[in-house]
């Protein structure tokens, strides 16, 4: 394929209910859509899901904006590519910057996809016909709130219940889920709001039978988070500190994680992500997909990417209903008691409204 245009739209969403975790609340999600063009007039898209400050990641949307114009555009734009995976190798000169990067190559997977006559689960080596699905929960006014948000989604099907934690809302809180959901599949989320110094405080949530708990410690950490593992025997899944094959490859080896969460932004693209799937498969470290409160063409890829036999543990591509008043693609994803059905449609399988996507645009420029 030739990627003859790419077109950068800065979209700015209001979220039907704020999203709150340890590190900040978000009401609005700005974020940045990519379309590529083929010389044939194929056209794929990707999202970009770092956030306007740099909380999660040092990455923000004005830094993906401008390395996705100054850098990653100029590197495929013109250029000939037989597959995806290339990209990846012409981006490996630049550092870091993974969320820009994932957009624009999950771009050119759509494309590659749509011009194969093939929905990208397939062209991932996909084979699931449908996923599990589980719900985010961020941190609520109170625990009584919180206890009826998780009876709504329980009694929806979702198959896991994802709570945001920190410190002064984690074990009481825990403890009273536990008490009231005693036989449902719940794990904490810590998004690094602990040290190790806090060990006896997170060995308490052992009480409690969780799936997991999720970066408990720093974002960059895998020395610690494996002293911390031999203290718990809640599993431990790393998200923020694994943002490449080798960084999954040290922390298996070293014990610092017993699963690994992938998100295809956090590693760099699809590419990547596939290869720590097939790494973390080989040694029986179960993963799965984690969100990043994506627009449907983001929660798109993340369906695709489930697909793969690996993905053993519920994700958090819920409904897009959960998140927006209306989506920017056709039909929404939408999951029925806890599964989402895998679209056989080419590409990402979904049609990307045009006049929605328009009418979330506030800015947008053209490269040709």
């Amino acid at each position: 394929m030739r990627i003859e245009k790419v077109t950068l739209r800065l979209m700015e969403m209001e979220m039907k209910a704020p999203f709150t975790t340890s590190f900040g609340t978000f009401k609005t999600r700005e974020f940045i859509l990519v379309e590529a063009v083929d010389a044939d007039g194929t056209s794929g898209w990707g999202e970009t899901v770092a956030f306007n400050v740099p909380f999660y990641s040092e990455e923000t949307v004005k830094t993906n904006w401008h390395m996705l114009e100054d850098y990653l555009i100029p590197l495929i734009l013109h250029k000939e590519i037989e597959h995806p995976d290339e990209v990846n190798e012409i981006f490996a000169p630049i550092r870091k910057n993974n969320m820009a990067k994932a957009a624009i190559e999950g771009a050119i997977w759509d494309v590659y996809a749509k011009q194969n006559n093939m929905s990208l689960a397939e062209a991932l080596g996909g084979k699931r016909e449908s996923i599990d699905v589980g719900i985010s929960i961020g941190i609520q006014d109170t625990v009584e709130e919180l206890v009826e948000i998780v009876r709504g989604f329980v009694n929806e099907g979702y198959k896991r219940i994802k709570v945001k934690i920190k410190p002064d809302w984690d074990v009481e809180v825990m403890r009273t889920l536990r008490s009231e959901f005693p036989d449902t599949a719940i794990m904490a989320d810590a998004n690094s709001a602990y040290s190790l110094n806090d060990t006896a405080l997170l060995k308490q949530l052992d009480e409690f039978d969780l799936m997991m708990i999720e970066q408990p410690l720093a974002s960059d950490d895998i020395i610690d988070h494996a002293k911390l593992q031999k203290e718990l025997s809640t599993p431990i899944c790393l998200d923020e500190s694994i943002h490449s094959l080798e960084d999954a490859k040290k922390a298996v080896e070293l014990g610092s994680t017993k699963i690994i969460n992938i998100k295809i932004g956090r590693v760099g693209g699809l590419t990547e992500a596939v290869k720590i799937h097939d790494y973390c498969q080989e040694n029986n470290i179960p993963v799965w997909c984690g969100g990043m409160l994506e627009s449907g063409i983001g929660r798109a890829h993340n369906v695709a990417l489930t697909t793969l036999p690996n993905f053993t543990l519920p994700g958090d591509t819920a409904s897009s209903s959960r998140y927006w008043e209306k989506d920017l693609i056709e039909p929404e994803v939408v999951s029925v008691d806890g599964l989402i059905e895998v679209p056989k449609a080419k590409g990402i399988g979904y049609e990307v409204n045009l006049e929605t996507v328009d009418q979330f645009t506030v800015d947008k420029k053209e490269f040709n």
